[in-house]
């Protein structure tokens, strides 16, 4: 036994399975003390390691020349290695192969130095083994951790504008406390066996409710384990949730607030404190929503199929509102104003939000029309932080809502905007008097938009993996959050329109914001699209009777945009490219024309002329020479009006507006492994761009608004560049 095991091979090995299995086990959350998880998969480790030793000692015995002893400690600790990249590490086996043998030299040295000294053999030659171990794994440490960093940053310039900001115009900054007295409490089943808050501490007990039509997964393993743990079933989802409750009498506009598939044993709904009480400082309920016992852990994943039972309970929530607000004995009879709700959800809680302002509208659940709804509130607003937009299998489509999505370029979770996604679907009538708008935000992640998730958005090992250096601060990104909730709240529940500008350009907010890239898109019903390239396979016309043409461009499609991953982003655009040299005749440059038939809409009332713009890919145009100097900032062009009678004016898109970069992100410390797990290191996310109508008439005062003949795009300004265009049009006077 003492030839099998004491040897420096194999206690290197030993050692290296007590480090990576003592890792994996103190991240791996079983409810339990994080020290007893990591004591029981060390245990696991060596009893793995030890056995198959002992196998390979008994199967290999006809391996003469080399020590049976090394080649045992080497298959042994194989294989113990795999079973762990199996179950806990999962990182790419290039990666983790390569830290276990940069592990296995480093304690072969110490272990093979240490032994010097114990036998008495070399002293000199022991120091210089340990000391060489010592240095390869501090260099190693060092060296993983250098691979940090943003590499895009020289290439991607702020963009930049003088511009007079809201604050300027003596409008409050939203995420400032408000006049109101800020109360916070609980309320639950009062039996919660995990979470005392939703137990004794409640200040008000709610009912359970029967969630067994919406979630019949809920079964197998997944059920045995949850209720164990839980202690309640499906039959009787409790519901709890934290309170932000402005002082005062009421009524008092709601929203509510919920959560994403995080750890279910590592609790979310305290995570948006910092929503709740700015917004209840401000005379708005805030209600943080748990729905823990749904999410993901040990004991399973319902992988999607969870979405309608996320959305229904926001609706139970609200049910039991509206019983408060009928019961006049009731404590919160009165304090809430369910015809001004909004639904605030992040990551699969963003998805729930637009499934849960579609039930409401519903007589029964679509997917089993046993269980009856009655629900009918007043939700005039969704918001959607980092959603998926995925995981039901119903798409939903909604009509006449407000609606605002955020997400971070960093977000390693949901690495595409799928927020915009519900954003292009979303329709309204014409008499509607709300809007919808997305803000995307570079170096921000996931995570954290919830105070409690933490910088990384994956757990230990895999967080290891992860380029978190050029993330912005935790409170910085809450910031973005608190501004745009706040004034989302501010212009739907209060119709405070003084806010509606920051949605169509986030440049009026720069100073309540950490300094950072932004693209803001925007939308309402005062907007007329004349073009959205939606209609088909014609790139010459629309069901409008318009007619498109481009002269003199190297590139000209039409095509549905891809998030980074190779998925859709549900949204057709126009790229256009175009080369040329400083000597190019006037009639040889690029235009893109959109003549208008004279049936159309009159225009007269025409406000600001809209157009979606990204920065596109300069290697569409094949260039032959490598450019030196390749632009790192959109490209810019002129836009002309023309009326029937001839008369014209021309206006600099650049005039009004700061052109958009290329974000670009680097997801993980390696390049190989964003390409694996990400995808491409950018996609393609439009900017709303105005020009007023007034500029163009200070231009021409003949030009007849009432017979406007044609929209000429015309790329004058850079002699080289693609872009992509969408959503053209004009906002008429509100």
């Amino acid at each position: 036994m003492k030839n099998l095991f004491f040897k420096p091979v194999f206690l290197a090995i030993a050692l290296l399975v007590v480090t990576l299995f003592g890792i994996a086990g103190y991240h791996y959350e079983l409810g339990y003390p994080a020290w007893i998880t990591m004591l029981v998969a060390i245990l696991i480790g060596i009893v793995l390691l030890v056995i198959l030793k002992l196998v390979f000692s008994w199967l290999l015995p006809l391996f003469k020349k080399i020590p049976i002893a090394i080649i045992t400690s080497l298959l042994g600790g194989f294989f113990t290695f795999y079973i762990m990249r199996m179950y806990a590490f999962r990182w790419p086996a290039l990666l983790f192969y390569g830290l276990v043998l940069l592990g296995f030299i480093c304690l072969l040295l110490l272990t093979s130095g240490v032994w010097q000294f114990i036998q008495k053999k070399n002293v000199k030659a022991g120091t210089l083994s340990i000391l060489a171990g010592i240095i390869i794994a501090i260099l190693g440490f060092v060296g993983f951790n250098s691979l940090d960093g943003d590499p895009y940053v020289e290439e991607s310039p702020g963009e930049t504008m003088a511009i007079k900001t809201l604050s300027e115009l003596g409008i409050e900054d939203p995420s400032a406390k408000g006049n109101y007295d800020v109360e916070v409490f609980t309320y639950g089943s009062g039996t919660d066996k995990k979470r005392v808050e939703f137990a004794e501490e409640v200040r008000v007990k709610t009912p359970t409710v029967d969630a067994s039509l919406l979630l019949p997964d809920w079964k197998g393993k997944k059920k045995k384990w949850r209720e164990k743990f839980w202690g309640f079933g499906v039959d009787s989802f409790p519901l709890n949730a934290r309170v932000y409750m402005p002082k005062g009498d009421g009524p008092f506009p709601v929203v509510m607030m919920v959560h994403g598939n995080h750890s279910m044993i590592d609790y979310s709904d305290g995570g948006y404190a910092y929503l709740g009480e700015v917004l209840a400082s401000r005379g708005i309920i805030g209600i943080s929503v748990d729905e823990n016992f749904i999410n993901g852990h040990w004991s399973g994943d319902f992988r999607g199929k969870e979405m309608p039972t996320r959305a229904w309970l926001l609706l139970k929530h609200l049910e039991q509102w509206r019983k408060w607000n009928k019961d006049v004995d009731a404590e919160l009879y009165g304090k809430a104003d369910l015809d001004k709700v909004i639904l605030v959800g992040h990551s699969r809680g963003g998805e729930a939000v637009s499934i849960a302002a579609a039930f409401n509208q519903l007589d029964r659940f679509p997917d089993n029309g046993n269980e009856k709804f009655e629900f009918g509130f007043g939700i005039k607003g969704v918001i959607s932080i980092a959603p998926t937009d995925y995981r039901y299998n119903r798409e939903i489509s909604l009509k006449d809502i407000n609606y605002m999505s955020i997400q971070g370029a960093y977000d390693s979770d949901e690495t595409s905007f799928w927020g915009m996604r519900p954003y292009h679907r979303l329709q309204f009538s014409e008499n509607f008097d709300g809007f919808k708008t997305g803000l995307y935000m570079n170096h921000a992640n996931h995570g954290q938009f919830n105070s409690t998730w933490g910088r990384s958005d994956f757990g230990a090992p895999m967080k290891w993996l992860l380029n978190l250096t050029p993330l912005v601060t935790g409170e910085e990104q809450r910031q973005v959050a608190k501004v745009y909730v706040s004034a989302f709240a501010e212009a739907v529940l209060k119709g405070n329109k003084a806010y509606r500008p920051m949605f169509k350009n986030v440049d009026l907010v720069s100073d309540w914001l950490p300094k950072e890239t932004y693209r803001s898109q925007y939308s309402d019903a005062h907007k007329n699209v004349l073009v959205n390239f939606e209609d088909g396979l014609d790139i010459t016309s629309t069901l409008d009777s318009i007619t498109l043409f481009a002269e003199n461009f190297k590139v000209w499609r039409e095509t549905e945009l891809e998030a980074r991953d190779g998925g859709s982003q549900q949204n057709n655009t126009l790229v256009l490219g175009w080369n040329y040299t400083k000597d190019t005749d006037t009639d040889s440059i690029p235009v893109y024309t959109i003549l208008l038939p004279d049936t159309l809409k009159n225009l007269s009332s025409a406000d600001t002329l809209a157009i979606s713009l990204a920065m596109g890919d300069i290697a569409e145009l094949k260039l032959e020479d490598k450019i030196e100097d390749e632009p790192k900032v959109g490209f810019n062009f002129t836009v002309m009006l023309k009326d029937s009678l001839n008369n014209a004016a021309s206006v600099g898109i650049s005039d009004y507006n700061s052109l958009p970069n290329i974000i670009k992100t680097k997801f993980t410390k390696f390049n190989f492994l964003d390409k694996d797990m990400i995808g491409k290191n950018s996609e393609v996310q439009l900017k709303s761009c105005y020009l007023p109508v007034s500029s163009f008439l200070k231009k021409n005062d003949s030009l007849k608004l009432d017979k406007l003949k044609s929209i000429n795009l015309v790329f004058d300004k850079d002699t080289l560049g693609v872009v992509v265009l969408d959503d053209i049009g004009f906002y008429t006077k509100e």
